[in-house]
């Protein structure tokens, strides 16, 4: 049984390429990617706004001494790219967003008022993966997550995690993503891991305190947390059965304290908790696992092209680029396909790059101003008036990311 590749569906859609000259691991986002990727960005930016995050731009450089203070360059320095000489200075391309973070909290006096302090970015960061593991887009070189940090007291923690938890079932459910398996990464003995047993107990209590707070049946796995601390790790699995990944929860007590973050509670200084977190993955894992999910046939709101018109006569030709015109007027990613091709071989055509809807119009359609629309999902076509075509759809569109129940069409 052959299951869906992201590699041949995105050489299908358009979605990316990996070109000689950009190196191993340096995908080509083309534009059919880039239509994708755009939505999830602006569809978890939005998310992340109403959840109070303050998004920030970082540097993808650092310095290494950046590193060393986190302990990234200690811990994760065979996963680097080495040092270049600037200026003067020895600089490293960014692992991970964390310290610049720690930064922008840092970079004025915080008070219990500003409790809890939520910063996310998507924003670049580069591994230096095996040359005989990258390939495709879930294993890169180069990366844009979706990270956010939250700086916090302890007591806010637990209800900090079911903030974040939530707002991962709501992007798996507007992506259609089946739910996730919990599983709690725990700390182990040796050189892999910072601090104390003691802080180590304790964000792992918090953690499971956070899990039963909310009802959530989860595993244990020793030895699989991150250098500073546990992980709660949401796992799904891909159509081939593979599991992994996609989004995360990690509770930090060791970078706050070796960057001395603190805040004021009333007349004393109290250090904060830090909780990183991803909300959809990297854009490059989260649109391999998507498009595999729906092996290309991709939901209207995520299509690169949403809406083909395809008019049936030369005649039709002038309305259907009024129809495109007004579509694309209206935000949606439309196109009008008026080749000299018979119309069964464009609407095929359409069919197989795996747009949602076809506007086919005739004279029919010019003399009533109207389009009819095929649908996917759709038995029968559906005819619509011009001027409540473009609307529908923006409804039809704004429902499916939402994974609401799509709008009927109008009469």
């Amino acid at each position: 049984m052959d299951h869906p590749d992201h590699r041949r569906i995105g050489r299908e859609l358009g979605v990316y390429a990996s070109e000689e000259l950009c190196g191993a691991g340096f995908p080509l986002w083309l534009p059919g990617g880039a239509a994708i990727r755009s939505e999830i960005e602006r569809f978890v930016i939005d998310l992340e706004r109403r959840a109070g995050y303050h998004h920030v731009y970082s540097p993808v450089l650092g310095r290494l001494e950046l590193y060393q203070r986190s302990g990234h360059w200690q811990h994760y320095q065979d996963n680097m790219f080495p040092p270049m000489e600037v200026g003067g200075e020895r600089v490293l391309l960014r692992p991970m967003l964390c310290p610049h973070h720690i930064l922008v909290f840092s970079h004025q006096p915080r008070g219990l008022r500003d409790m809890p302090y939520r910063v996310a970015e998507l924003g670049a960061q580069f591994r230096l993966e095996r040359s005989g593991v990258v390939g495709g887009l879930s294993r890169t070189r180069q990366m844009t997550l979706n990270d956010g940090h939250v700086f916090c007291p302890a007591d806010q923690i637990e209800e900090e995690i079911g903030t974040i938890l939530a707002m991962v079932e709501t992007a798996y459910r507007a992506l259609a993503i089946p739910p996730p398996s919990y599983r709690l990464s725990l700390g182990g003995q040796g050189p892999k891991y910072v601090g104390d047993r003691q802080m180590w107990r304790r964000a792992e209590d918090m953690a499971r305190a956070a899990l039963e707070g909310l009802g959530l049946a989860y595993s244990e796995a020793a030895g699989e947390a991150a250098f500073y601390g546990p992980k709660i790790d949401l796992q799904v699995r891909d159509p081939r059965g593979r599991e992994e990944t996609l989004s995360t929860v990690q509770i930090d007590f060791h970078l706050p304290r070796q960057f001395g973050l603190e805040f004021r509670r009333g007349s004393e200084t109290e250090m904060p908790v830090m909780l990183h977190r991803s909300i959809v993955s990297t854009m490059e894992r989260m649109v391999a696992h998507v498009l595999e999910v729906h092996d290309g046939r991709l939901p209207l709101w995520l299509s690169p092209v949403q809406v083909v018109v395809v008019p049936v006569s030369a005649e039709a030709a002038s309305y259907a680029r009024r129809v495109g015109a007004a579509l694309v007027g209206a935000g949606v990613r439309a196109e009008v396909d008026d080749r000299e091709e018979t119309l069964s071989a464009r609407v095929r055509l359409a069919h197989d790059r795996m747009v949602p809807c076809i506007a086919v119009v005739g004279e029919r359609e010019v003399a009533a101003g109207s389009v009819t629309l095929r649908l996917r999902g759709h038995e029968e076509p559906v005819a619509l008036a011009l001027g409540s075509f473009a609307s529908w759809l923006t409804e039809l569109t704004a429902g499916m990311e939402a994974g609401l129940r799509p709008p009927e069409p109008p009469a």
